[in-house]
């Protein structure tokens, strides 16, 4: 069982008109034919609008499933947030990014300080 599958439903990358049934067979861990099918049998028994509709309203609601499976909590966490709000999951890569940058500098005027030679010529002497 996958953890995507334990994790929520998604629209599927690889499925024939948007992804929406090889979403609901992987999430139910079915075949796809047989998810078609009863779409199509759907179809045939209510008309094109509901079904139709659904469809649709599937294919807004789903987010597409992820290009690298979901590895950790903090993974989905970030991908559902990236989905459902990509400047928001910008502004978070944005101050991780920033902190890195701050935490780089700090060691690069560590290392080319004069404190850093002088330490490391004592050192070789010792």
């Amino acid at each position: 069982m996958s953890y995507q599958r334990q994790r929520g439903m998604y629209r599927s990358r690889s499925g024939v008109l948007l992804g929406i049934c090889q979403g609901i067979a992987s999430y139910f861990d079915m075949s796809v034919f047989w998810v078609r099918m009863a779409w199509i049998i759907a179809f045939l028994l209510t008309g094109l609008w509901p079904v139709a509709g659904i469809y649709v309203i599937l294919a807004l609601l789903l987010k597409p499933e992820p290009v690298r499976p979901l590895a950790s909590d903090g993974d989905k966490e970030f991908y559902d947030s990236y989905a459902t709000s990509p400047r928001h999951a910008a502004g978070r890569l944005r101050h991780k990014f920033e902190n890195l940058d701050r935490r780089i500098r700090r060691m690069e005027d560590r290392v080319t300080g004069r404190d850093f030679e002088w330490e490391r010529k004592f050192q070789r002497e010792n």
